[in-house]
């Protein structure tokens, strides 16, 4: 068919359509991209899909060690071990969606030079992926969990799942803005790589949030602390996972579901700028790349 013979409708402008809201309409796509990004990432590899299990096990080896052996911190936090694994599943997720969504656009760039497609699936794939690698850990956090009499009810479930979501809303958000930022300026993936680092150290994860309290008292210091998202989406998962175990008393930090839906709130912002910045960059991609 001669060009022009195809109505001017038929053509999509990058940047233009729906957005993310068309990215998620292609699932087909979608599933593609998320097998591609599997396959790619386990060529040649032995053991495959056993590195979910192998990598966040040997982390928390070090950190149960580190922290919880020499500086005696499972003697102050019963069920450590659960305490902390709890913590490391949450924060892997958000570090490797959010990394593996900022080096999207570039490291599909020969798709993005060829065809056009919603640019934000790539995105929205890698935080798929992650979410794929997610649920080996969860498996093993479960199984930890009911080993140490495990008996949430329906509000501590509902808080897992709550901390997944801001997860995964606060991760693509960020993904999509340094995604698209990544492609114009290579020093996006050292910033992320940074945030992440931090992310590691100002959330709950190595100690326990009554640390904290003592040290910055329940005031501006406080306040400060829980503006990091990732803070309540992790306390959210310790409410889940280790509050109903054998042995524990919990009690909440300060303010938790208002500093839960701040959270909430924050990631959404956060995903409705970075779509925005997505959008407004994409036309400038395959020529940038």
């Amino acid at each position: 068919m001669s060009a022009s013979l195809v109505p001017g409708d038929a053509f999509a402008t990058p940047g233009g359509g729906h957005g993310l809201l068309d990215a998620i309409r292609n699932r087909y796509l979608l599933k593609l991209l998320v097998r591609k990004e599997l396959r790619v990432r386990y060529r040649g590899s032995v053991l495959g899909m056993v590195w979910s299990y192998v990598k966040p096990a040997v982390q928390f080896a070090v950190f149960y060690f580190a922290v919880g052996v020499f500086l005696r911190m499972n003697q102050t936090v019963p069920n450590f071990a659960l305490y902390l694994f709890s913590g490391i599943v949450a924060v892997n997720f958000f570090t490797e969606a959010f990394g593996n969504a900022t080096r999207a656009v570039v490291g599909n760039a020969a798709l993005v030079k060829k065809i056009y497609m919603p640019r934000q699936l790539f995105s929205v794939a890698s935080v798929y992926v992650a979410g794929v690698h997610f649920v080996p850990q969860l498996v093993v956090l479960v199984a930890g969990a009911l080993v140490v009499g495990w008996r949430p009810n329906p509000m501590q479930l509902l808080a897992g799942v709550a901390g997944f979501g801001i997860l995964v809303i606060f991760s693509l958000g960020l993904g999509l803005l340094f995604g698209a930022v990544n492609v114009l300026v290579r020093d996006a993936e050292n910033i992320v790589d940074l945030i992440s680092m931090v992310v590691s150290w100002t959330s709950p994860v190595l100690y326990h949030w009554a640390q904290v309290a003592a040290v910055l008292g329940t005031g501006p210091g406080w306040a400060i602390y829980q503006l990091n998202p990732i803070t309540p989406a992790v306390e959210l998962f310790h409410y889940c996972f280790w509050a109903p175990t054998n042995g524990v008393v919990y009690e909440g930090p300060p303010g938790l579901a208002m500093w839960t839906a701040f959270a909430f709130l924050t990631a959404c912002l956060t995903l409705a700028v970075g779509e925005i910045v997505f959008r407004r960059l994409d036309a400038r991609f395959a020529q940038e790349l």
